[in-house]
């Protein structure tokens, strides 16, 4: 790779991935996912997507953002990456969730269900959270520990791990 120095001081090499550690999980997800760019290519992936030219072409985004932000969720263990070849064409990559990256669909579908209730569009949901066996509609919540559904005005998030950085 070349790097370049500016005056000694400036590099253009890429910063390595540090893994975060903040003491809040939430803080320490964002450090990861945080970036609005980084949850749509994320969508896209748990639509199917794989391939950098489609991640590219079904968000516009551009390639130096979209090389970064595919390149720090690698380094997160999120996705891997996975060799293909077209035939007469050259070896690219694809981008695969791994078991890290399959687990945020829970905050996608979090995200999608409160746009959807507190952003409503005037025809109602583009599409709908719903079982792949069934087709029947899922919705993202709190349960207890025996399954039962919670309102979440019942549920505190300041736990346990909050007293451990105060």
């Amino acid at each position: 790779m070349n790097v370049r120095t500016y005056a000694g001081v400036v590099s253009t090499a890429p910063t390595a991935y540090q893994p975060p550690t903040a003491q809040c999980a939430i803080e320490r997800t964002l450090a990861v996912v945080g970036e609005r760019w980084s949850l749509l290519i994320l969508r896209e992936a748990h639509g199917g997507i794989t391939r950098f030219a489609d991640f590219q072409a079904n968000l516009g985004i551009a390639t130096n953002v979209l090389m970064t932000r595919l390149g720090k969720l690698v380094a997160a263990g999120v996705f891997e990456k996975r060799e293909y070849q077209i035939p007469g064409e050259r070896a690219r990559l694809e981008y695969h969730l791994t078991q890290t990256g399959r687990d945020l669909s829970i905050v996608l579908g979090a995200l999608q269900q409160w746009g959807d209730r507190h952003l409503p569009l005037p025809k109602g949901p583009v599409t709908q959270r719903a079982d792949r066996a069934t087709g029947k509609p899922v919705s993202v919540s709190f349960v207890d520990e025996h399954g039962s559904p919670i309102d979440t005005s019942q549920v505190k998030l300041d736990g346990p791990g909050a007293a451990v950085s105060k």
